[in-house]
């Protein structure tokens, strides 16, 4: 094993507290495009600002559209060698908890329990009212919306439904940042793990576990904005570094 490598894991055996903070790198191995890098679903299709989407019936229209043309390729994802590798830390009481920036549900379908997994971008999974928070299956959004593209409404309250993801535009959920923002400051260590940590306010969470105490190791295949506060820095692929370190 290479120093590098020897290094990340003595670090790993050390800690009594683990956070996780994931970004989309550790899912592009599981087959789910990112959105943000060159040639990425974000310079294809322009995203659809919040506003735009409360205030245009043809933006909540498009962007069903494209949630049920990607809805092939997310719902045949699997948990990949990097989530098999956190979740196996996870079973063994290293991990108190994984903030994701990522929509997917990779991290729960890897075994790791829904309470311990803090989503702060939301789930692109299932749907929600934006009025009272109703939860609403996409089985039964698509079935609504196959029909002359209808807007699907909230059985409840008749409020717009969308997507459990956070939009450009749209607040970030508060109660999410709150456990986020505990987790990072009372961890030994955190890992931040294919995250270009460019996206604010969640990319603050790296830098909470330092200004705690704790250690702050970064794996992402670029180098990050970030780079300089860790204590380790590596350029490598996610899940084959992970499975080396954690021995799977």
């Amino acid at each position: 094993m290479s120093a590098d490598l020897e290094e990340f894991a003595e670090l790993i055996d050390n800690s009594q507290s683990i956070v996780i903070f994931t970004g989309a790198g550790i899912s592009t191995e599981s087959g789910i495009p990112d959105f943000r890098s060159p040639g990425g679903l974000w310079e294809k299709n322009r995203p659809i600002d919040f506003s735009e989407f409360l205030q245009s019936e043809e933006a909540r229209r498009e962007s069903w559209r494209r949630k049920f043309a990607m809805e092939p390729v997310l719902s045949k994802a699997k948990p990949n060698k990097g989530h098999m590798a956190i979740s196996s830390l996870y079973e063994r009481g290293k991990i108190s908890a994984v903030i994701t920036q990522n929509i997917d549900g990779l991290h729960q379908a890897s075994g790791i329990r829904d309470e311990d997994v803090i989503e702060v971008h939301g789930n692109t999974t299932y749907a929600k009212c934006l009025d009272c928070g109703a939860r609403m299956e996409l089985a039964e959004v698509e079935e609504i919306f196959s029909k002359a593209e209808t807007l699907p409404t909230c059985g409840k309250c008749e409020g717009i439904v969308k997507t459990a993801t956070i939009s450009f535009g749209q607040s970030m959920p508060v109660e999410e940042m709150r456990r986020a923002s505990t987790a990072a400051r009372s961890c030994d260590l955190l890992l931040a793990i294919g995250s270009s940590l460019v996206v604010y306010p969640a990319a603050d969470i790296p830098l909470m576990a330092k200004q705690g105490g704790a250690e702050l190791v970064i794996l992402n295949r670029e180098a990050t904005p970030l780079d300089a506060y860790a204590d380790l820095v590596l350029n490598r692929e996610i899940g084959e570094t992970l499975a080396s370190v954690t021995k799977l």
